[in-house]
C-alpha cells in the first residue's frame, strides 16, 4: 500500500479463495476495512484497475493471480459541522473514543436530524482526527444504537482504528476477544397480547 497524502493506492492479489469470481465480491473479502457501497462507489468511479485499464463493472469476472489496483482518494472533509455537546466520556486515548450515549441523541445527521448529533459532537470534540473510511457522514462511526437506547459506544479517531474495530464488530466475537452485550430492565409482569 502506497500511501500519497491522504489518499492511498490498494493492491489486491486474487487467491482465488475468496469465495467468488465477481470483482466486488472479491475486494470486500479481501479489504474488511472498506464498505461493500464504498467498493462499489469506487468501482464505477474507475478507481478501480486491472492490467492497467479502469474496471467499471462490479460484476467483472477476476481470475486468480489477477492484481487490481485500487486508488482510494483522500477522505472528503466532514460534511456535518461539528457541534459543542457535552460527551460522557469514559475512556479515550489516541485511537477510541468511548462514550456513554444518552437517551434521545441520534447518532448519524439524517433527514429530520440534520444537527444536535453525536457525530456533530464528535466532530467538535476530536476535530480532524476522526476516521474518514466509513464515509464523510458518518465519521469514526463504527457501531450504532437507536436514539432511544442508553449505552457505550467506541469510536475509532483514525483508519487504523476503524479497519480493526469493523473486522471485530463483523467477526461478532467468534474468533476474537470483543464481546458486545445488552441488558434491559422490566418493571411487573408484561401483559400478554
Amino acid at each position: 500500500m502506497e500511501n500519497s497524502g491522504s489518499a492511498q493506492r490498494l493492491e489486491v492479489v486474487v487467491a482465488g479463495d475468496e469465495g467468488s469470481a465477481r470483482l466486488d465480491r472479491v475486494l470486500a473479502a479481501r479489504l474488511p476495512e472498506l464498505s461493500r457501497s464504498r467498493l462499489k462507489a469506487l468501482i464505477l468511479a474507475g478507481a478501480v484497475h486491472l492490467k492497467a485499464s479502469a474496471v467499471r463493472d462490479p460484476a467483472y469476472h477476476v481470475a486468480s493471480g489477477d492484481t487490481i489496483i485500487i486508488d482510494v482518494p483522500e477522505a472528503a472533509p466532514p460534511e456535518p459541522k461539528g457541534e459543542d455537546i457535552a460527551l460522557d466520556i469514559v475512556f479515550e486515548d489516541d485511537d477510541i473514543v468511548v462514550l456513554n450515549k444518552p437517551k434521545g441523541l441520534v447518532v448519524h445527521p439524517a433527514a429530520g436530524h440534520e444537527t444536535g448529533t453525536l457525530v456533530n459532537a464528535l466532530i467538535a470534540h476530536c476535530g480532524t482526527s476522526l476516521s474518514g473510511i466509513g464515509g464523510v457522514r458518518r465519521p469514526g462511526i463504527v457501531h450504532r444504537l437507536d436514539k432511544d437506547t442508553t449505552g457505550l459506544m467506541v469510536v475509532a479517531k483514525n483508519d487504523l482504528a476503524h479497519a480493526s474495530l469493523t473486522a471485530q464488530f463483523a467477526d461478532h466475537g467468534r474468533t476474537g476477544e470483543m464481546r458486545r452485550g445488552y441488558m434491559a430492565f422490566a418493571w411487573g409482569v408484561p401483559g400478554r397480547h
